[in-house]
């Protein structure tokens, strides 16, 4: 049976690929190297007109690192302007380039959620998967972030905390990380945030590359596959959320943008008409957001 969508809640704006990190995990194979693939002036502009057509309610701008974008405060600005909720996926480490100096103060002003992605609280399993010295970086971004009141407690200043397993198996619950991941990083850096959320690692891109250098592909496929939960799938984010390729392509998810994988009835962002959208674009990678928990840009749907 085809996945139908529900109300559109949640523009994604895949703001481009370019990116300061490499990370073992990426899904969308970000990197220094992807100076073309950045959303232009033109494109956001459009995701603007759309906006002011649509009734969706937040726009999870994502990337790469979205700050890269040269049209990313200009961006954050127009959405805030329009009363969405705007949430910038920050990898941290991007925090501490001298030209972002000012970004957390930035972000309090305009009442940005920052959904932070760091792998795990402790320093082994961080530097791992996203390179030796991003835990102690990451610590340093998270400081200035509570220094401009985030992770306090106040819904402007919102700080959310990415978790992806490192390897190839599915998270923990999320509940009981949230407290030990509260108590640790307070208790042993003084860090404070406010939410932690999961994501299973996807078979695609950069992380499938992995897989199958370690033979694993077969064995992590099952493992999604035999874990799958029917009750994860009224909450998949494709049934509520749009996402938009730094070209302007649209599409269901995310990981359909990085396989090259439109929505049925939909072209690009200049064609934007949420009613001629067919059903969601399902493959195989699909049983990663429907293992355990469930799974999505929100965190757990289950």
């Amino acid at each position: 049976m085809p996945l139908t969508r529900g109300r559109l809640e949640i523009v994604q704006v895949h703001i481009g690929r370019l990116c300061n990190m490499v990370c073992r995990h990426c899904h969308v194979d970000a990197g220094p190297d992807q100076v073309s693939a950045n959303m232009t002036r033109d494109t956001l502009e459009l995701v603007i007109a759309a906006l002011d057509r649509c009734e969706a309610h937040t726009v999870d701008i994502t990337g790469g690192a979205p700050e890269l974008n040269p049209h990313f405060r200009w961006f954050v600005e127009a959405c805030a302007s329009r009363g969405k909720h705007v949430i910038d996926r920050c990898n941290l480490t991007v925090l501490l380039l001298s030209q972002f100096a000012d970004l957390p103060a930035f972000f309090a002003e305009h009442g940005v959620e920052v959904v932070a992605s760091l792998p795990h609280w402790r320093r082994p399993n961080t530097d791992r998967q996203r390179g030796d010295g991003t835990f102690d970086k990451s610590l340093a971004a998270l400081r200035l972030l509570n220094a401009a009141g985030y992770g306090q407690g106040d819904p402007r200043r919102r700080l959310t905390l990415m978790h992806n397993p490192v390897g190839a198996f599915l998270p923990s619950a999320t509940g009981a990380m949230e407290r030990e991941w509260k108590a640790g990083l307070l208790r042993e850096h003084d860090i404070r945030f406010d939410r932690l959320i999961s994501l299973n690692n996807m078979p695609i891109a950069r992380f499938l590359e992995g897989l199958e250098e370690a033979g694993q592909t077969t064995d992590y496929l099952h493992r999604l596959h035999a874990a799958f939960n029917p009750a994860a799938i009224d909450g998949l984010m494709c049934k509520n959320t749009l996402s938009i390729g730094w070209d302007g392509t649209l599409y269901d998810c995310d990981f359909n943008n990085v396989l090259a994988l439109p929505a049925e009835g939909g072209r690009t962002i200049a064609e934007f008409d949420p009613a001629a959208l067919g059903p969601i674009v399902t493959r195989r990678h699909c049983y990663g957001c429907t293992a355990g928990s469930g799974s999505g840009c929100g965190g757990a749907t289950a």
